[in-house]
């Protein structure tokens, strides 16, 4: 027993009163020691039960405070116990997850102050990267399934800029217009403003050309902001995601965010599809054991800002019913009020990190804190979380009966393994030795929207000439002969059109019985 530990004859009443609602029978993550003052650790431990993980969670704390060495701790234990895990990497500090850990004086001490029986441990990670822009298996997705809302999302694009886009994508669904990568969009958004498309931009009602010229300004923006990488085939499937390695141990998949500060939006939109993407696929299950996947949102705050009411209200709704899926998602932030009150209200366990309170709005985001949390049995929980040292945090889980558990202020584990990134050749090979990166590594250029509206302006140019040319020719046929002549001819027309690759595609798109889900992403079937 360490000198900090009280001794059992001397129970202090903070632990008597928070040890037992964490006491749990089944299956439970170790996340530290219970401390009942600064300094003062009980010999009680704080848990998580593992069936509980997919009600949902936040991990939040100022920068700095240890939040990635928790999502490393969960991350681990999850992995241990058979469950996938989906994670952002965005500074790299993750993918020493893949390397054992090494063990230090002051390691140790702290592992056996929370009577933790530290082993350096490596876990079976897969490294992506969006579009394959750093090191690891390349992710890419095909606007058609990003969907009008996602992506209008990313372009910054108005409710009404939103609702035009969507008819942009009903006019490519219906005429058999593939969109695979940003530049499929920008050939259906140019034939609708040019003079060939002027009768279909005209059916189409709502979408205005000046509308129509904003969206495609904001898409060639878009790809000079090298967004083209993200789009196109193979596309990812989020069932890659579900895997475990060959000893049980569930796979811990990290996709690396580079240059993050150029495009947050999309980070935090590319996200949200992958969650919708699951949310469509996966069947329901109900209440499991454990989780088939945890899936760790970082940088949450992004997704939420400035977003409008419809987007919010759809992603409180993808997270209340991927529960039933079994998916747990953890949003990560800086504070709880980055994060809307109807999805706040889903999250079942949460991990406080320390709060500073140096402005009048850091106060104010403080006190809204602690006014979340039930009663505590600590004097001051707003100090509390202001003072908490790093590695340490303010805890409360859904217990296994479904009951919040009583506040805890709690040392964490230490991650068993390396505490900073994995080195860039170990890295690399794991990402070479991947099954699925023989998947997804090279790009596939098949015949989309662009080509067919190309080949189609093309037709056109040619059959207009041979008209022309064969109008003086026309003029000097009978009546009945050019009767005859017509009839063969359109018929001719109709063998042409039903073998061109054009009506082809057209019947392959409308065979896929595209349908737009919640976030007006489109619904695959999977290959």
């Amino acid at each position: 027993m360490t000198q900090e530990q009280t001794s059992p004859a001397a129970a202090n009443p903070i632990e008597e009163a928070i040890a037992p609602g964490y006491a749990f029978e089944g299956p439970a993550l170790e996340l530290g020691g219970l401390m009942t003052g600064p300094d003062q650790l009980s010999g009680s431990t704080i848990r998580i039960p593992l069936a509980m993980l997919n009600r949902h969670g936040l991990v939040a704390g100022a920068t700095g405070t240890g939040k990635t060495k928790t999502l490393q701790l969960l991350a681990e234990q999850l992995s241990a116990a058979g469950v996938p895990v989906f994670a952002a990497d965005i500074k790299g500090d993750l993918s020493g997850i893949a390397t054992a850990g090494e063990a230090n004086d002051k390691l140790l001490a702290r592992t056996k102050s929370v009577g933790q029986d530290w082993t350096a441990t490596a876990f079976p990670v897969e490294y992506y990267a969006l579009g394959g822009q750093g090191t690891g298996i390349p992710i890419r997705v095909t606007v058609s399934s990003f969907g009008p809302i996602l992506l209008s999302r990313v372009l910054g694009l108005n409710d009404t800029q939103e609702s035009s886009l969507g008819l942009v994508f009903h006019y490519a669904d219906k005429q058999g217009l593939p969109l695979l990568d940003l530049q499929d969009l920008r050939a259906v958004v140019q034939h609708l403003t040019s003079d060939e498309g002027k009768a279909d931009l005209k059916e189409l009602g709502g979408l205005s050309s000046a509308t129509a010229g904003v969206i495609l300004r904001e898409l060639i923006a878009f790809a000079d902001q090298g967004a083209e990488a993200f789009f196109g085939e193979p596309e990812f499937d989020s069932a890659d995601l579900l895997q475990q390695a060959a000893d049980g141990r569930g796979l811990v998949n990290l996709v690396e965010l580079p240059n993050l500060q150029d495009r947050p939006a999309i980070f935090s939109t590319f996200l949200m599809w992958l969650l919708a993407d699951l949310f469509h696929d996966l069947p329901e299950v109900g209440d499991v054991d454990q989780p088939k996947l945890v899936f760790f949102f970082d940088e949450a705050h992004l997704l939420f800002k400035d977003a409008s009411k419809p987007f919010l209200e759809s992603i409180a709704q993808t997270v209340r019913l991927i529960r039933s899926k079994g998916v747990g998602v953890f949003f990560v932030t800086q504070s709880p009020t980055d994060v809307p009150d109807d999805v706040l209200a889903q999250l079942g366990s949460r991990i406080q990190h320390q709060l500073r309170a140096h402005t009048p709005n850091d106060a104010k985001a403080l006190k809204a804190t602690v006014n979340t949390y039930p009663k505590s049995a600590y004097a001051d929980l707003g100090e509390v979380i202001t003072t908490l040292g790093i590695g340490e945090a303010i805890v409360t889980v859904m217990g296994e009966k479904g009951a919040p558990t009583p506040v805890a202020w709690t040392r964490l584990r230490a991650p068993e393994s390396l505490m900073a990134p994995s080195s860039a050749e170990s890295m690399a090979a794991t990402v070479a030795a991947s099954p699925r990166n023989a998947k997804y590594a090279e790009v596939v250029d098949r015949e989309s929207a662009r080509e067919i509206l190309a080949k189609k302006l093309e037709e056109g140019a040619k059959a207009e000439a041979e008209e022309k040319a064969d109008q003086p020719a026309a003029k000097e046929k009978a009546a009945p002969k050019a009767k005859k002549d017509d009839g063969n001819a359109a018929g001719e027309i109709v063998k042409d059109v039903v073998r061109s690759s054009a009506f082809k595609q057209f019947m392959r798109t409308a065979a896929a019985e595209i349908a737009r889900g919640m976030f007006g992403t489109a619904r695959r079937r999977r290959r």
